[in-house]
């Protein structure tokens, strides 16, 4: 079954981009520098910041569904990221290479299935996921720390 990852839109974190530290704080964001060895992956291109690169640590609202599951946490974005990652069944790095908690939504926002995956397997968990008919999109967490990282609906 084929399915589509798309990342985050960078007009989310617009009005963040370009202020300074001080600023970033009322918003409740930080600014932080990638050093050798970070793991920083920006949720827009789904890739990791590169040391030298600045991230935005920020909290999003990544499940706005008004049910128990509705949920908020920390994502970092790239102040210069361009177009969101957005692709029919290609798997990006800053995903394959972790380990992952997908967790399976219906139209109402009601969780109705979840597992942990490692990304290298992530495919075989994607298509049991969406192979059950009340599946509507499913959202892909970074397990050890439990940060939204992508959507995955069918292609």
């Amino acid at each position: 079954m084929s399915f589509r990852i798309t990342g985050l839109s960078a007009q989310s974190f617009a009005h963040l981009f370009g202020l300074g530290d001080a600023e970033l704080a009322r918003e409740g964001a930080i600014r932080l520098p990638t050093r050798p060895g970070d793991a920083h992956p920006d949720r827009i291109e789904l890739s990791d910041a590169l040391p030298g690169e600045t991230v935005l640590l920020v909290n999003h609202e990544h499940q706005p569904a008004h049910t128990p599951y509705r949920s908020r946490h920390a994502v970092f974005v790239r102040e210069r990221a361009g177009a969101p990652f957005d692709a029919v069944d290609e798997v990006p790095a800053a995903l394959r290479r972790r380990l992952l908690s997908l967790r399976a939504f219906d139209a109402a926002g009601m969780m109705v299935d979840a597992d942990i995956v490692d990304g290298t397997a992530i495919e075989g968990l994607i298509e049991r996921l969406l192979a059950r008919p009340e599946v509507d999109y499913i959202h892909a967490h970074f397990a050890r720390r439990g940060c939204y990282a992508a959507l995955i609906r069918r292609a």
